[in-house]
């Protein structure tokens, strides 16, 4: 038989609970849950206080719409709108000079030297060679993914950067030639051991340097390593009719392939004034006292390092779409009208408001290199204008698509964005020592088989 329990007493009215009040809470919590959706942060977009800017709706249609003095740009829920990613596209692309557009006019064949992580694919992309000639290459010859660091291949390609011809110096006695018939590629070897050669050659100006480099017979290879060692000494730009230059080089020939060459020393006589380029023991070129002829850059576009908000990396996922949305540069976290300076000696090629990218400003230095600079509240240069390393170009804003106060600077290694806290960059230090005397004694052989 079943036992009762007997509970003591209880005061229902000292011990009143809130039932309905939880119940409330609760439904409204739930009810909120299922409702709310995170804000979409790629729907909001700040744009500067410019009476001048646009913003774009989806549709494609311009629609600025005033708030105060300043703007915002709306975007429909349409599901098909196109959203930009990045935040630092300027609208102004850095056009070629006239030495580059030259450069890539002609001769179109290029050596290089493999370097550690090379791919015949990368390589071939990076200069802009046919896609689908880089595939049916790479495909039918398995053997091309054994590329060692060092060897030496070379290729040509027509106007349109479809691919002629390509060769892989395997070896000193061994080469292997890939030509193009018809749509697909034949494979033959050169067996010839390979003759070392030197080569003086002299010219004159009487067009522009690269035209009349390339009637002396100097390749694109060549030319470019000259325009390179000189870049900071000599403005091939502004050469004058009459200027004279003289070139001594190194060729390795199988056949009649060159498979390989080296500048061993260049002059370039530009009115009254000589300038020299000679290799050093080191592989780098100094001019005829053993003084670089490089330029230094600072690290930082600032008087002071600064936190780094956002760093480099051209592989950014974007968090919502989940593509690539490249983040080419480094973002400094300043407060808006911090001092803004160049990071070396250079030409303002472009100086004014760009897009998303805002107050923008890029600088060529030398042949190789550029800077950019955006998102400035004031600029302080011209295009067109010179500059100096650490003189001061601008100040730091908040312009074009930014979400507050801050610099965002890009570094340009050959038409390609690197990350400028870790780039290897140049260095203006001169031979000292037993170097400089053995330098010394190379030049006073070397400078008479240089002269006009």
């Amino acid at each position: 038989m079943a036992r009762k329990i007997k509970f003591p007493d209880i005061e229902i009215n000292n011990f009143k609970i809130p039932y309905l009040s939880i119940s409330g809470v609760l439904f409204f919590v739930i009810l909120f849950s299922v409702l709310w959706r995170p804000l979409n942060l790629e729907r909001t977009v700040y744009v500067p206080l410019n009476p001048q800017a646009e913003t774009t709706v989806s549709n494609g249609s311009s629609l600025p719409v005033d708030i105060g003095e300043g703007q915002i740009e709306i975007v429909d829920d349409n599901s098909n709108s196109k959203i930009t990613e990045s935040s630092d596209e300027p609208e102004d692309i850095v056009a070629k000079d006239d030495l580059d557009a030259i450069l890539d006019d002609k001769d179109n064949t290029v050596q290089y030297t493999i370097v550690r992580g090379d791919t015949l694919h990368d390589i071939l992309l990076r200069y802009n060679v046919n896609r689908n000639d880089i595939y049916q290459l790479t495909t039918k010859y398995k053997q091309l993914a054994n590329l060692r660091i060092g060897q030496q291949i070379s290729w040509t390609t027509d106007d349109d950067h479809n691919l002629k011809s390509f060769n892989w110096t395997i070896s000193s006695n061994n080469i292997r030639i890939y030509e193009k018939s018809g749509d697909n590629f034949v494979e033959s070897s050169e067996t010839e051991e390979a003759v070392s050669q030197e080569v003086i050659l002299k010219g004159e100006i009487k067009t522009n340097f690269i035209a009349d480099a390339r009637k002396i017979g100097l390749t694109s290879s060549e030319i470019g390593t000259i325009t390179r060692a000189l870049q900071w000494r000599l403005d091939f730009k502004r050469l004058r009719v009459g200027d004279k230059f003289s070139v001594i080089l190194s060729r390795q020939m199988h056949g009649k392939h060159l498979s390989n060459s080296q500048l061993l020393a260049f002059r370039f006589k530009n009115g009254s004034k000589d300038f020299y380029a000679i290799l050093a023991d080191d592989g780098k070129y100094y001019d005829i006292n053993g003084s670089s002829l490089s330029q230094s850059f600072f690290r930082y576009p600032l008087a002071k390092k600064a936190r780094v908000s956002s760093g480099f990396n051209p592989r950014r996922l974007h968090p919502v779409t989940g593509r690539i949305a490249p983040h080419n540069g480094v973002d400094f976290a300043v407060s808006r009208g911090t001092p803004v300076l160049s990071v070396g000696n250079g030409e303002v090629v472009i100086a004014k408001y760009s897009g998303s990218a805002g107050n923008y400003i890029a600088i060529r230095h030398g042949r190789q290199y550029m800077t950019t600079y955006m998102h400035l509240d004031k600029i302080l240069v011209k295009q067109g204008q010179q500059v100096k390393q650490g003189d001061q170009i601008g100040l730091s804003g908040n312009t074009g698509r930014s979400t507050g106060p801050h610099l965002h600077f890009e570094l340009h290694i050959n038409n390609k964005p690197v990350n400028p806290l870790t780039a290897s960059l140049p260095i203006n230090e001169g031979l000292t020592g037993k170097s400089k005397n053995a330098f010394i004694a190379k030049v006073k052989n070397i400078k008479p088989q240089l002269e006009f």
